[in-house]
């Protein structure tokens, strides 16, 4: 039989853990959800929310990790994966791919979205991007 890594239960209850502005990116916040620590550091899943309006956006990136997806809460979010504007509302799932480049440029102020990816301790490479990005909508409109 083959052994894993042992994993635990988890249940993560909203008064467990607060937003935070620590994180990838000082315009958004973060909630861990407790699977990182779970799954001794396979994957992470964490609420990711809007703090402040999109100015430059998150630039092009690639992330370094197997798997990755993006489940929009509330509100949306305006994408570029490689040369193709995405919007994603709420509802709607996306599936990253390994090594696939793409730029968050806009987004609601009421966004928030459940992000899942694996390894836990994933890293963001900046890259060049394919083509130009759109700007992004003020708040104030």
């Amino acid at each position: 039989m083959e052994t894993r890594d042992a994993t635990s239960f988890s249940h993560n209850q909203p008064t467990d853990t607060q937003f935070r502005g620590e994180g990838l990116r000082d315009f958004f916040e973060y909630r861990d959800l407790g699977i990182a620590s779970a799954t001794n550091g396979r994957v992470i899943a964490q609420l990711v929310r809007a703090k402040n309006a999109p100015e430059d956006g998150t630039g092009w990136h690639v992330h370094e990790a197997e798997f990755h997806i993006v489940y929009m809460l509330k509100g949306w979010a305006r994408f570029m994966y490689e040369d193709k504007e995405t919007l994603v509302r709420a509802g709607d799932c996306v599936h990253q791919n390994p090594g696939i480049r793409h730029y968050l440029f806009d987004y609601s102020k009421d966004m928030e979205y459940l992000e899942v990816v694996g390894p836990a301790d994933f890293k963001s490479v900046e890259v060049a991007g394919p083509c130009e990005v759109p700007a992004p909508n003020p708040w104030n409109r």
